[in-house]
């Protein structure tokens, strides 16, 4: 979906990307992550052109990006970034059609975007007619993810976009992009600073340093197979086994047909928040759920330790 081959981009002489060979494939859940100034943000901005790369061929769809109009190509593309950058004298509605209505679709069929987006991002009907101000710090970012989604874009490009967040919140809003990622199959590239964050959202993890790729990878292979000392260290030693526990679900540690008494967990949460949970309860082990809300068996916190040691 979006090839680059060997580009580089210059601020000032330097390089803040080098000779960068990277594929991001169609219908994936690519993130980028790596240390301050690795080139993360600049990579994600040289796709829509934001930054125009100096050097080198950045495809998208199998076009050579240059031989677009600019316009045309961020017609195609979501973008959605941290600062959320809402028009504060705009409704809700308002600000979810922004797309939509310089495409000029009807009313009917904007009104109908509208809201099937706010019920695919949980968001209350009655926000409509609220403008920004009047929204929590986790609604207005709701509110700027479906305005990326808006004219169905191919790609939805996403820089830091839930950085500003409280915890709870950020991990609400990470639930609901993995949700909506299998929902819409669509293609997005997001960069993070956040180890965990990057961990349970990506399906192809890129890590950078100093412009260039490290390593690339599914999460459990890169803490798994680290390439060298600096992706060992990134991604912390000392951590590894509590990540490990966040690639994997609850489903695959139920003990079948057994039942017992306390919170429920749901078969489909990792096993580090079933830790959390185990912690929080003070429980030796807890009920299962499957997706339907059935009992299917208990898992056991012995269990969990385990895994944790065997990592």
């Amino acid at each position: 979906m979006i090839e680059f081959h060997q580009v580089t981009k210059r601020f000032g002489g330097q390089a803040a990307v080098k000779n960068l060979d990277l594929h991001l494939r169609e219908g994936a859940f690519s993130v980028l992550i790596g240390t301050s100034g690795s080139g993360k943000s600049t990579t994600l901005k040289m796709i829509n052109r934001l930054e125009e790369h100096d050097s080198g061929v950045l495809r998208f769809a199998g076009e050579d990006i240059r031989q677009l109009p600019v316009l045309a190509l961020r017609r195609r593309m979501g973008y959605a970034i941290q600062s959320i950058g809402l028009f504060p004298h705009w409704t809700v509605a308002q600000n979810i059609a922004t797309v939509p209505q310089l495409q000029k679709w009807s009313r009917q069929k904007i009104r109908d975007r509208i809201d099937e987006l706010m019920a695919l991002l949980n968001l209350d009907p009655q926000l409509r007619e609220r403008y920004p101000h009047q929204l929590s710090g986790g609604q207005q970012q709701r509110v700027g993810v479906a305005r990326a989604l808006a004219a169905n874009p191919e790609v939805l490009l996403m820089d830091e976009p839930f950085g500003a967040l409280d915890p709870v919140t950020r991990g609400a809003l990470q639930q609901e992009m993995r949700r909506i990622h299998q929902l819409l199959g669509r293609t997005i590239v997001l960069v993070t600073h956040d180890i965990d964050e990057a961990l349970r959202l990506a399906d192809h993890l890129v890590l950078m340093n100093d412009g260039e790729v490290v390593q690339q990878g599914t999460p459990l292979s890169m803490l798994t197979a680290p390439k060298n000392d600096f992706v060992r260290a990134f991604f912390g030693q000392s951590e590894l086994g509590v990540r490990l526990l966040s690639l994997r679900d609850v489903r695959g540690f139920v003990r079948e047909n057994e039942l017992c008494a306390g919170e429920p967990l749901r078969a489909s949460m990792s096993l580090r928040d079933a830790l959390s949970k185990f912690v929080e309860t003070r429980s030796q082990r807890l009920p299962v759920l499957d997706d339907a809300g059935t009992p299917c068996g208990t898992l056991h916190f012995a269990d969990l330790l385990r895994e944790e040691a065997g990592a």
